[in-house]
């Protein structure tokens, strides 16, 4: 297993609870239930953390899985009792920027470029080297759950699809606890920054940041929504409400949800 024996020192001094497990199935899973059944032991940014995930979940109902030892899967409780719901649509994008900032910070100066896919597909080199997935806590309306997938050991042979990445892949060797303190601290400054703005994106200047992030602006993308429809066309800007805004011919259509293909 590659979890540090020493722990992760650097993260416990950003999280209140840094729980480890040697292997589960879902991290998400295991965190919702552990909040629903005793909601006060998971404060603000208590974090399950593994490097053997046996059955996790993408968005889309996809499935995330990864040899063990070779990613580090984080489910993250985050509190957000002062941010508006109209505004809870911007936490995975935010955490999708937060991410990024915590991979860029350990490939800095080494020529590797770190971006996003909208809404929250991490890039390293145009290559996935991490997913996102928000999960609210039924009954409990001010937590949710990010889980957050990073290819850290993974070889390329072992790729789930060719258009991954990873740091072993790049040459580079991953420091998990401060890829995991680096993100729990660019994540709750992001929210903490909206919450202040009273969900404001602008103001927060959350909306900047993360389609500075986003890759997919300026973009020729093939788009295939929920309901089966396609749309291809250009995506121009990331709406007040953390949408991609796509030109189809003139016609700027927001989308919500779907499966982002960038043609060129």
């Amino acid at each position: 297993m590659t979890i540090p024996e020493s722990g992760y020192p650097r993260a416990a001094a950003v999280s209140p609870r840094v729980q480890v497990v040697d292997t589960t199935d879902s991290t998400n899973a295991d965190v919702v239930a552990a909040v629903t059944a005793d909601p006060d032991a998971w404060p603000h940014l208590s974090v399950l953390v593994t490097t053997d995930q046996r059955a996790g979940r993408g968005r889309l109902d996809r499935s995330w899985v990864a040899p063990a030892g070779s990613a580090l899967a984080i489910s993250a409780v985050v509190r957000v009792p002062g941010l508006p719901v109209a505004a809870r649509g911007w936490i995975p994008l935010a955490a999708g920027a937060a991410m990024a900032t915590a991979i860029g910070a350990q490939l800095e100066g080494t020529g590797h470029e770190v971006a996003v896919k909208w809404p929250n597909d991490v890039l390293a080199d145009r290559g996935k080297i991490c997913g996102i997935l928000a999960e609210a806590v039924p009954g409990h309306a001010d937590a949710v759950v990010v889980g957050a997938g990073v290819n850290t050991r993974m070889r390329e042979v072992e790729f789930p699809v060719a258009t991954a990445m990873s740091f072993a892949a790049m040459g580079r060797e991953c420091d998990d606890d401060r890829l995991l303190a680096d993100y729990l601290t660019a994540l709750d400054d992001l929210l903490g920054r909206l919450t202040a703005a009273g969900g404001d994106p602008d103001a927060s200047g959350v909306r900047e940041e993360v389609a500075s992030r986003c890759l997919t602006l300026g973009a020729q993308v093939r788009v295939s929504l929920p309901g089966g429809d396609v749309l291809i066309g250009t995506a121009v800007e990331l709406d007040r409400d953390g949408r991609l805004v796509v030109d189809v011919a003139g016609v700027r259509t927001p989308v919500a949800a779907g499966d982002v293909t960038h043609v060129r």
